[in-house]
């Protein structure tokens, strides 16, 4: 299987034209949340509707997984936390989004909602705890917008910006790969990189470019290599391999 990680386009048009334009490359595309941007002058039901509309354009071409991130949230569940309840809307066009599992003979994907607050944190635990019970030997993959804490894949530059909760479910649960974005500088800074091992778990955060081409990783299963792909350049690592 060939994967593209994206994350963090914050409706950039071009960007998302880009990941349009190679979809069918690849057997899943996963976008790691942030598809909307708060700062944007466009209003924010004009930016869902035309993301909606490129999430269905990628789903014509190829298995789409789009979780959501903290630019994303426009409304408030059950409990009062801000949520990205328009994400949902994806869903009748084959999107897997917050909350779902895309599940094959040799894959699992979990789908994680960005977490405003500590009645979602339990439903993302839960969510995670369900799918350990069913993975078997799977090769078991969480899409979640935040890199885990204490990890040069949440490195600012002056200072960690993951998430803790994640680290300790990594540590209980022991997925193979997270896929991430969030922390926009981490794969160009010092003592900041685009990949991590915490234990068993491959960590990835792709990172965000200006311009019209995002930077992205690529993920080939048969060979387990994974490649970071940015105006730097190209860089290579063999997952078993990643220390």
């Amino acid at each position: 299987m060939r994967l593209l990680l994206v994350s963090d386009l914050h409706y950039v048009l071009p960007q998302l034209d880009w990941v349009a334009s190679v979809a069918s490359d690849y057997d899943l595309v996963v976008v790691a949340g942030d598809l909307l941007d708060i700062s944007s002058i466009v209003e924010p039901d004009a930016q869902i509707a035309v993301v909606l509309e490129y999430l269905s354009l990628l789903a014509t071409k190829t298995t789409v997984v789009a979780c959501s991130g903290n630019h994303d949230l426009d409304s408030r569940n059950a409990a009062g936390e801000r949520s990205a309840a328009w994400l949902g809307d994806a869903r009748g066009s084959g999107v897997h989004t917050d909350g779902m599992h895309l599940e094959t003979d040799d894959l699992m994907v979990t789908v994680c909602p960005w977490w405003d607050g500590p009645a979602t944190r339990e439903v993302v635990e839960r969510q995670l705890a369900d799918a350990a019970s069913r993975i078997g030997d799977r090769r078991w993959i969480w899409a979640y917008h935040a890199p885990p804490s204490d990890s040069p894949t949440s490195w600012t530059g002056r200072r960690h910006y993951g998430d803790e909760d994640l680290a300790r479910w990594i540590g209980r649960f022991r997925p193979d790969l997270v896929l991430s974005g969030h922390v926009h500088q981490s794969p160009f800074v010092p003592d900041g990189a685009w990949i991590d091992r915490i234990g068993p778990t491959v960590v990835l955060n792709a990172g965000r470019q200006p311009g019209p081409v995002p930077s992205y990783i690529e993920i080939d299963t048969a060979s387990d290599l994974a490649r970071w792909i940015s105006y730097e350049g190209v860089a290579e690592l063999v997952l078993a391999e990643v220390s």
